[in-house]
């Protein structure tokens, strides 16, 4: 929010236009980063494997081996918000190393816990979990950063090469876990984690990034929080996206969730064509980044989105029908493609969507989605199978998730290109000769208006409540005069004085084009009078 960043770019001037797929590693930080995020991503998945086969050597309770999976992503649910506001409102780059650190060090103790012999499946589980803490604080921190590492043309390209690491991440992890393992133990997974862990901790020391501090201090957490759930429940843009997402990741977690048993009812199939499947989908995954930039270019972004779901849904009719291995590899490289391209679209929108005040916090409840989409969807796509039969589930699934994305693409239509959030300082900062330290500011607002065109100003004073409450104001309302028709008072009532100042420091270009759309129907001599007061409450005691 108060942070600026010397950009990497501002040595390559005539880069910009550069919208190939590897465009942004022209970027030194961003390759950096990067290359910090592939390692922290097969670090995860080296440690959820060796877990899971950790848990599996100390007993054969399916709870115990089920909980392991729930420890590791529990934190997602519990900490998106705050992870969220924390890094939107402290310096990021501390922050994110923080989290690095955080890892670094619980990724020792597992493997000294496990080198001494003190390993139990409540230790364990304790420790995922203190793990999965650093996984749920890090990722909201580095989805804000990537725009800052690159120009706004190549940010879908730069979130589809994250996406490329992350199933890179998928294959490498799982490889280089399973390996150690047989060779050595689960517990030199551990150590190597660590040992990875504070590498990346040293790059990201390396990134040269100016941080300010805002004039009217750190926000508090508690507001943070709050504004943050209210930008994203006042955006239509944003919750088209994350239902587009949950949705995806509802249905897509079929395909998954399902894939031992999968792999079990294929010819041959075995632990063998079980990791075969999952580096397929992964291969996929990277193979179609590259076809990405002119996929963007044919197709608008809920027709791209639907003809992924679309090729998923088919992948998923035909592992459910086929018992050839070689057919259900082709099926997981289409999986794999629908996966990246659906999950990149979709980030990039939430990005576009979100102004770098609140980034971090939009795009954790954007993770949040998609990590409870897809509890949900196993659990949903796991029953219905032990009720019925794979095949089944998997077909309902596909056509759950066409249906469904059809649905969300008549009902919650694209609106185009989203607002114009360029930062803007057209609006004049308030000014009081003793500024309120405490309590609830309120604001009045008072315009003139004909009364025979109320209606259309009541209807654009709607979209002005979504702009207040979206800022961070605690309430809004727009009141009538009962005896003056003419008479309009808009009241906003602001957390304290300070909020209401950093109401200011969230300006756009679209509030002031919404401001000049209001200003047009004032018909006073003067412009709308202006009131600020401090909210005074009288306790009455023994009244």
């Amino acid at each position: 929010m108060s942070e600026n960043t010397t950009k990497s770019s501002s040595s390559l001037p005539n880069s910009d236009d550069d919208l190939s797929p590897l465009a942004p590693f022209r970027r030194p930080v961003y390759r950096m980063l990067w290359s910090t995020w592939l390692i922290a991503n097969v670090c995860m998945w080296m440690s959820d494997v060796a877990a899971a086969w950790m848990m599996t050597s100390l007993t054969t309770s399916p709870l115990w081996i089920a909980l392991v999976q729930t420890a590791a992503s529990l934190p997602v649910f519990l900490l998106g918000i705050p992870s969220g506001a924390l890094a939107d409102t402290l310096d990021r780059k501390k922050y994110f190393l923080t989290t690095q650190i955080w890892i670094a060090v619980v990724a020792s103790l597992l493997s000294i816990t496990v080198f001494m012999g003190w390993i139990s499946p409540p230790v364990l589980l304790a420790l995922v979990f203190a793990n999965g803490i650093g996984l749920a604080m890090r990722w909201p921190v580095f989805a804000a950063i990537v725009p800052e590492l690159v120009p706004r043309p190549q940010l879908p390209a730069a979130l589809a090469l994250n996406g490329v690491s992350m199933n890179a991440a998928r294959i490498l992890g799982p490889l280089v876990a399973g390996a150690l393992i047989a060779s050595l133990g689960s517990a030199w997974v551990f150590l190597l984690n660590a040992v990875l862990s504070v590498v990346s901790a040293i790059v990201i020391t390396r990134w040269k990034r100016e941080h300010k501090t805002h004039p009217l201090g750190r926000e508090k957490l508690s507001s943070a929080m709050r504004i943050g759930m209210q930008y994203v429940a006042q955006s239509h843009h944003l919750k088209g996206v994350l239902v587009r997402i949950s949705i995806f990741f509802f249905c897509s977690t079929a395909l998954s969730a399902l894939m031992p048993l999968i792999a079990s009812h294929l010819h041959g199939g075995g632990a063998g064509t079980f990791t075969l499947l999952l580096a397929s989908m992964g291969a996929g995954a990277i193979l179609s980044t590259a076809f990405m930039p002119q996929l963007r270019r044919a197709m608008s972004r809920d027709k791209l989105i639907m003809c992924s779901i679309a090729v998923l849904s088919l992948a998923m009719l035909v592992v459910a029908f086929t018992t050839h291995s070689g057919v259900a590899v082709l099926a997981m490289l289409m999986a794999g493609s629908a996966w990246i391209v659906t999950a990149n679209t979709l980030s990039t929108s939430a990005q576009m969507g979100l102004p770098d005040w609140v980034r971090a916090r939009g795009m954790s409840t954007y993770q949040m989605s998609i990590m409870g989409a897809s509890a949900a969807g196993a659990a949903v796509w796991g029953q219905l199978a032990s009720m019925t039969s794979v095949q089944t589930s998997l077909i309902t699934a596909a056509f759950t998730g066409v249906i469904a994305t059809a649905a969300a693409n008549h009902f919650m239509r694209s609106q185009g290109m989203v607002d114009d959030l360029t930062p803007s300082k057209a609006f004049n900062i308030p000014q009081a000769d003793e500024p309120p330290k405490h309590g609830n500011v309120m604001i009045m607002v008072e315009y003139r208006i004909d009364p025979a065109r109320a209606a259309e100003f009541r209807a654009l004073m709607i979209e002005g409540r979504r702009s207040r409450l979206s800022h961070g104001a605690l309430s809004w309302e727009l009141l009538h005069d009962i005896n003056e028709p003419s008479r309009f008072v808009e009241m906003i009532v602001d957390e304290s004085w300070n909020d209401h100042l950093r109401r200011f420091d969230r300006v756009t270009t679209a509030d002031v084009a919404l401001r000049d759309r209001k200003l047009a129907f004032h018909i006073g001599e003067s412009p709308p009078v202006v009131t600020r007061s401090l909210m005074e409450t009288t306790v009455k005691v023994g009244g």
